[in-house]
């Protein structure tokens, strides 16, 4: 199995956290070269997690010609920049979540790629997980009939002020950080966008959404909502992550559920014969999971599981989310 050469752009704590470790375990994936914005925390990292080269500027980065894959974890703010310079050089892209602030720029982003022939993926890990491949099959089988209503939630813990997420100008804030993995659950199980939306937060002193609570209809009538927010406490790495599905004849409910979560992951199916099922799925790494599947997109032709429809769909979405809540982007 062909190694891809990923160079990673920055030194950020998602990639020391989670994407790391699945780019470890990634079969197919090669740890070439970090870029930091110091030589020094580049070169650390290089020995932590066993890259080839390190870089003290991304654009020395992008600049050899044996990087093949770019995973880009920066703030938010810089996706576009980036993501357009990678794609630019001629690197394949796996981008973080949010793609990009805005639907249009997350556009010129994929336009980009067609026209550099290169491929680029959004980065939610959680799509690749065979949970969340069977919960979906469950729908399309007709399991719970026709889908009338969905709700999901991520609530996280606060941070402490100089956290990016706390901070306007680095788009923090709930929606961007927590509400794109629940739009995203719901696009998926539902195959739609909304035709209407409405949505309420609060908001902190520094301006960014603390606990937004968004409501969606749907052309033939179903409807969805989703609370996110960073109201836990405070820097304590705390989650609550869930997720109902309710039809025309029956329910499935998220029960040992996480987003991005790793394990042995059970939903419940409740059907109104009085059938009831607890279901349970090994799930593997997520992080690993997407790296190998762009890594297959690169090498035998595969097609990115999340997709540019799929996700310029989502970006629609927060946008009109966003508008709702009077958070201007820009």
């Amino acid at each position: 199995m062909r190694r891809i050469k990923w160079g990673v752009l920055g030194t950020a704590y998602i990639f020391e956290r989670d994407t790391a470790e699945g780019m470890k375990q990634a079969e197919n994936c090669g740890l070439y070269a970090i870029a930091g914005r110091s030589m020094e925390k580049a070169q650390a990292f290089k020995e932590k997690y066993g890259f080839q080269k390190a870089y003290g500027s991304y654009e020395e980065l992008l600049s050899d010609p044996e990087v093949e894959a770019v995973y880009i974890p920066l703030p938010n703010t810089l996706h576009y920049e980036w993501t357009l310079k990678a794609l630019k050089a001629k690197k394949h892209v796996l981008c973080e979540k949010p793609l990009a602030p805005t639907a249009e720029e997350a556009e010129k982003m994929f336009k980009t790629a067609r026209e550099e022939q290169v491929l680029l993926m959004e980065a939610f890990a959680y799509q690749h997980s065979p949970y969340i491949a069977q919960v979906q099959k469950e729908i399309e089988q007709g399991t719970i009939g026709e889908v009338r209503y969905m709700e999901a939630a991520l609530i996280t813990s606060d941070y402490v002020e100089g956290n990016i997420r706390m901070r306007r100008e680095t788009l923090g804030g709930s929606t961007y950080d927590l509400g794109v993995y629940c739009s995203s659950l719901i696009l998926r199980m539902t195959g739609k966008e909304p035709e209407t939306i409405k949505a309420v937060s609060t908001f902190s002193k520094e301006g960014v959404d603390m606990y937004t609570t968004v409501l969606m209809e749907y052309e033939n009538g179903m409807r969805a909502s989703f609370d996110c927010g960073m109201v836990l406490a405070t820097e304590k790495n705390s989650a609550l992550d869930r997720f109902q599905i309710h039809g025309t004849e029956g329910s499935i409910e998220g029960v040992e559920f996480g987003f991005n979560a790793p394990g042995e992951l059970s939903y419940r199916v409740r059907t109104f014969d009085g059938r009831e099922e607890l279901k349970t799925v090994a799930v593997p790494q997520n992080y690993r999971l997407e790296v190998e599947q762009l890594g297959r997109c690169i090498t035998e032709g595969e097609t990115p599981a999340v997709s540019e429809a799929f996700s310029l769909a989502n970006a629609r979405s927060i946008d009109r989310i966003l508008k709702c809540i009077g958070y201007c982007q820009r």
